[in-house]
């Protein structure tokens, strides 16, 4: 952009990136000319040395664009990570603009800036999200996504952009469609598509899905059999398997231009089509450069059904001579066994009959088995013979599928006739010349082939004569330049070189119309016209095709001698340059760039002919289908011995092209690829950038900023720029005149005011967005002061109130942290107590824990020895048992009987003690009865006592001699009873002393019966006591009755005894240790019977685990009965003897009451003697 625009600081920016392209940046110093960007990302690409350069060094300078790159530490402010600093002339710099809208714009007409960096940065945006079409006008850019989308082509979205006006939807190849669709139907004017770009970029699916829209308009509804839509779209895939490749930029290529025209009747029916191929690669039969592949057609051969490929006599493509030169035969997104069966498929649909399809494949695979012979010299001359077997093999495969003579094939291929004057001179060819005519063969074969099937395609299809209308999909080469460019790009780049000037022509009109719509002045507009470098190329006479044709009908001109030409011819034309480093290369300066080619083949690829030697062999063959490929006729036989030139051929096809072109209106598609490693979600710009400007869309928008690129609607122009001229915003006047005003006071010349627009110069944008930033600047400076005057007083007033609050705060909280301080103190306290009680407790636990697991360990030893024990007693006693099986069952006889025995005593003495229980109930009656008259007499005897005692006073007074020598008792008889008394009580204390023995030994019995080992001991001794135990009470009746016959014997030799008071305190005292050794011996008789109850209960314990031993061992069951039984017998005898103590019990207690009475009464009266004489003796 020429035009100077006025930058300041803050203002957004592009600048020019040799990886990026073009990177965006914010001025921050303005130097006159010069600006300092600061760029977020990049690398300007310029050989920069910041590592090795103090900051504010200045690295190496790009003269001829005025950019320095700077440190950028050398930049106050520019300090943060990733960023840089570049200091570039203005009118080096593009606006940016800073209200786009971070997804893009879809017509990228609607951008503030039309130029290269906003292009660049909406595409990028909009691929980002997977938008990948824009419009730029009427032009549809389209950008490869590199992965199916197949929602943007389904059947639902054809029906959403049908009918819609073009600009309505978003962007897509169907609006392009329908919009030309409509126009043919409403106007009557014949429509084209031109689909351009480099290869890979997406043609050939722009073109299908184009294609597939127009059938879905024009189709038949209901149609039976083949239709002509349906023949239409399935010639792609014929068209695809025998005319497309895999190169290094695509995997799909098509290696043809191709121009379909479909007809359409006036009902916008498709009534016939035809399809027009250009300039097929030709040297890709021979010649395949790694990694690229030949055409997809040979892969799908050999990948075909097992037996197609025998009767062929196919094998893998790596042993093919045409296909193993590159090492790639397979690539990831084609399945080539797959793609045979749909090619055949599609023949089918396009009327190629079956046999047809057989003879098609046969000359494929000739093709293949002819490139795998080799030749070799003669041994004897200079001519050429196959080379060995595997040569004969293949020629003789070949000449088979041909249908050709093998010999005559062998000779087509090592000899040549020379016609001179009335004769003919047969050459033989050097093994050299042999594999150059070969190879010769295999391309016109090929050519001649695919011209068969586009010939084929077309008479199926049909055209309808009677067709007014037609719409053209063009899909053709992009411009094409590459490190080696030889004839093929030369005619290609021609090809864009006639598009580019018709697309011109087409974006000039347009702009025409457009100011002609809005009534602006136009008539200045200009744009460079490319017509110079057509005349250089085609130009008759003179023209670079035209001296290549002069050489190629000259027998000695080389390839030397026609760059010698060229260099002569146009040496003084500004797009015709000649390298300094070559002599035999030659320069053209394209609209696209400079391109050099190589001149080396294009002699060779310019002459189109046909050896008349394979001529006359294939037009013999017995194939119809091979001879219709070479047909005999005077007009071919004279061709094919004339030179034809391929190049001025191509241009008439591309006069011809142009011609229906211009008869048609155009619309053009332009796909660009994204990347170049053909993976989806990469946009390399500087690589997009080079094909937008191939493909003719920045001289599209070259054209358009020659005149107004910025065109802006008046409301969109007021919103954006009112606040240059502030008064319009409050006056009502209407969008003509505010805009006029806002200009005027900005002072912008050069623009015009449209019917409905505002048509601004290139930079008059910029200008006004640079105004536009600084009025803003300095009404957000003023807004700002304000702004902070006032939250300064609000914030002082909150600072004020916020003091008071925070003092009244504080007092509170000083008092709260005292009272806190005293609560946690007196939390402290309360914490170290249960600290201390809970540290105490733990230990407490962790000892009693200890102990417990120590006593169980403990228990369990002594458990696990009780258990050893047990089961060695357990064992000892099966084995005594084993041994003592009679000796028990003897000693169960006699226990039984004793068991007899002593059930009958103890039947007996039950009996016994019931009577005597009777026998001392009336006792007991008598004894009261006595004891009441003993009373009474007793009561009788003290009175006469005292009677008595009163006289024998008074006698004793008279007669005191005879008194003294009468003794007051008798002390013979006194002594005795105390001896006795004595003995007594010896008695009851043996008697306890036995008792205590008993209970030990009752202890013993307990041991005993826990044991189980001793129980008939333990019977026999307690037997024993109870026997002892019964003489000791024996001994005491008797004692007890010889104590009463002694009182009876006292009282007989004294009728009326006397006792002093101390004899008879001290019996009394005497009887009454007696009665408490009875009471105790009562005691010790109740605990001893208490334990011995204790023992019966045991030995009924004993006998359960006898009986549970009895269910274990069967053997000692009857033994252990037997001891059960000899138990109860003891315990019966024990019972007895208990009985016989109860008997003793009552007679001791009956002698405690007689003498009880006899210390009562003072004297021992005969009755009362009696009475206990008759109590002891019970």
């Amino acid at each position: 952009m020429a035009a100077s625009i006025n930058y300041v600081v803050g203002s957004l920016v592009w600048v020019e990136d040799n990886e990026e392209a073009w990177l965006d940046g914010e001025v921050v110093e303005v130097n006159g000319e010069e600006l300092t960007v600061k760029c977020t990302t990049g690398n300007t690409g310029w050989n920069s040395h910041s590592a090795s350069h103090s900051p504010g060094m200045a690295l190496k300078v790009r003269d001829e664009e005025h950019v320095v790159l700077q440190s950028c530490m050398a930049v106050p402010g520019l300090q943060q990570g990733g960023c840089m600093a570049v200091v570039a002339n203005a009118s080096r710099v593009h606006p940016k603009d800073p209200e786009a809208p971070p997804s893009g714009v879809d017509d990228m007409t609607k951008l503030a800036y039309l130029h290269e960096p906003g292009v660049l940065n909406n595409l990028k945006c909009r691929y980002d999200i997977n938008e990948i079409y824009t419009y730029t006008g009427n032009i549809l850019i389209a950008v490869n996504p590199f992965q199916r989308l197949p929602h943007l082509y389904d059947s639902a979205m054809k029906e959403k952009y049908r009918g819609a006006a073009l600009g309505e939807l978003s962007p897509h190849p169907f609006a392009i469609a329908d919009s030309a669709y409509r126009m043919m139907l409403q106007e009557g004017i014949s429509q084209s598509i031109l689909v351009s770009g480099e290869s890979g970029a997406g043609k050939t699916e722009s073109t299908k899905s184009l294609m597939q829209f127009l059938a879905y308009m024009g189709g038949r509804a209901n149609a039976e059999g083949r239709t002509v839509e349906q023949q239409v779209l399935e010639s792609n895939p014929v068209l695809e398997a025998f005319g497309n490749a895999k190169t290094v930029r695509n995997n799909n290529s098509s290696r043809f231009g191709k121009f379909v025209e479909i007809q359409f009747d006036q009902r916008g029916r498709i009534s016939g089509a035809a399809i027009r191929t250009y300039l097929l690669e030709r040297s890709r039969v021979c010649q395949v450069s790694d990694p690229e592949r030949n055409y997809h057609c040979f892969y799908m051969l050999c990948a075909a059904p097992k037996e197609v490929v025998e009767r062929f006599k196919l094998d893998s493509p790596r042993t093919f001579h045409y296909l193993n030169q590159s090492n790639c035969y397979e690539v990831d997104v084609i399945d080539d066994a797959k793609e045979y069966l749909t090619t055949r498929r599609a023949m089918d649909v396009v009327g190629i009959s079956s046999h047809e399809q057989d003879a098609i494949f046969k000359v494929v695979a000739a093709i293949l088995h002819l490139g795998n012979i080799e030749f070799a010299k003669e041994s004897d001359s200079d001519s050429s013979k196959p080379k060995d077997e595997k040569s004969r093999f293949h020629l003789r495969t070949a000449a088979e599928l041909f249908m050709c003579d093998k010999k005559a094939l062998e000779d087509s291929l090592c000899k040549r006739v020379i016609f001179t004057r009335g004769e003919s001179i047969t050459k033989n060819l050097d093994p050299d010349a042999a594999t150059v005519s070969r190879d010769a063969l295999a391309k016109i074969v090929y050519s001649r082939l695919f011209d068969w099937l586009v010939n084929k395609i077309n008479s199926s299809i049909g055209q309808d004569p009677d067709s007014k209308f037609l719409i053209g999909v063009l899909d053709i080469y992009g411009f094409e330049t590459f490190k080696t460019n030889s004839f093929e790009q030369f005619c290609i780049n021609l090809t864009n070189e006639k598009l580019q000037q018709h697309f011109n022509q087409h974006v000039f009109k347009m702009e025409q119309e457009e100011y002609t719509r809005e009534e602006i002045d136009w008539s200045y507009i200009e744009f460079v016209d490319n017509q110079d470098v057509l005349d250089l190329i085609e130009k008759k006479p003179g023209g670079i095709i035209a001296l290549l044709d002069e050489a190629c009908m000259f027998p000695r001109s080389t390839h030397e001698t026609f760059a010698e030409k060229l260099y002569q011819t146009f040496s003084n034309h500004k797009r015709f340059s000649k390298p300094k480093l070559s002599r035999t290369d030659f320069v053209i300066s394209h609209y696209a760039g400079e391109v050099t080619y190589q001149t080396e083949f294009f002699l060779d690829k310019n002459k189109d002919y046909v050896v008349p030697e394979h001529q006359e062999l294939l037009s013999a063959s017995e194939c119809a289908f091979v001879a219709s490929l070479f047909p005999r006729s005077p007009e071919e036989s004279a061709k094919s011995s004339k030179f034809s030139s391929i190049g001025t051929s191509f241009k008439h096809q591309l006069q011809l092209l142009l011609e229906t072109l211009s008869a048609t209106e155009p619309h053009y598609i332009r796909c660009v690829k994204p990347n170049n490693l053909l993976k989806p979600a990469i946009f390399e710009n500087s690589n997009v950038l080079h094909q937008l400007r191939c493909g003719g869309v920045m001289e599209a928008i070259r054209i358009s900023c020659a005149g107004f690129p910025t065109r802006k609607p008046f409301h969109e122009f007021i919103n954006r720029c009112c606040i240059l001229a502030p008064e319009i915003m409050n006056s009502s006047y209407d969008e003509v005149t505010a805009c006029r005003k806002i200009l005027k006071k900005v002072q912008l010349d050069g623009y015009q005011i449209g019917i409905s627009k505002v048509f601004l110069r290139a930079g008059q944008m910029a200008e006004l967005d640079a105004l536009r930033n600084e009025v803003l600047g300095q009404s957000a400076t003023k807004i700002q002061k304000q702004i902070r005057t006032y939250f300064f007083h609000r914030w002082f007033k909150q600072m004020r109130l916020s003091a008071i609050h925070i003092q009244t705060f504080c007092r509170g909280q000083v008092a709260r942290s005292v009272f806190d301080h005293k609560k946690k103190e007196a939390a402290c306290l309360r914490i170290q107590k249960e600290l201390r009680r809970h540290l105490a407790r733990k230990s407490y636990l962790e000892l009693y824990s200890s102990a417990m697991t120590i006593e169980r360990g403990m228990r369990s030893v002594a458990a696990r020895s009780e258990l050893r024990f047990r089961r060695q007693t357990r064992a000892a006693i099966k084995i005594q048992a084993a041994k003592e099986a009679g000796a028990l069952k003897e000693a169960k006889n006699r226990l039984e009987k004793e068991v007899e025995e002593l059930t009958s005593r103890l039947q007996l003495e039950k009996r016994m003690r019931d009577a005597l229980e009777e026998l001392k109930n009336q006792e007991n009656e008598k004894l009261q009865q006595a004891l009441e008259i003993m009373e009474k007499q007793f009561q009788e005897t003290k009175t006469l006592l005292m009677k008595e005692r009163e006289e024998a006073v008074k006698k004793a007074a008279e007669q005191v001699p005879i008194i003294q020598e009468v003794p007051v008792y008798n002390d013979e008889l006194m002594s005795k009873l105390t001896v006795e008394n004595e003995q007594l009580k010896e008695c009851v204390s043996s008697l306890e002393k036995k008792i205590d023995e008993t209970e030990k030994k009752h202890e013993e019995i307990c041991k005993l019966n826990q044991e189980s080992v001793s129980n008939n001991e333990l019977i026999d001794k307690l037997s024993a006591e109870n026997e002892q135990l019964q003489r000791l009470v024996s001994s005491l009746e008797t004692k007890i009755n010889e104590t009463e016959r002694k009182c009876a014997e006292t009282s007989k030799q004294s009728e009326d005894p006397v006792f002093d008071n101390e004899s008879i305190n001290r019996l009394a005292v005497e009887n009454k240790q007696l009665e408490e050794m009875v009471s105790l011996l009562e005691h010790k008789i109740d605990e001893t019977q208490k334990k011995y109850e204790e023992t019966s209960k045991l030995t009924e314990e004993l006998e359960g685990v006898v009986s549970s031993l009895e269910q274990k061992i069967d053997e000692t069951q009857k033994k252990y009965e037997e001891t059960s039984k000899l138990s109860e017998e003891r315990l019966k005898q024990s019972q007895e003897a208990e009985s016989k103590m109860i008997g003793l019990k009552i007679a001791v207690h009956s002698s405690k009451e007689l003498v009880s009475q006899a210390v009562v009464g003072g004297e021992c009266s005969p009755v009362a003697v009696a009475a206990l004489s008759v109590t002891c003796a019970c």
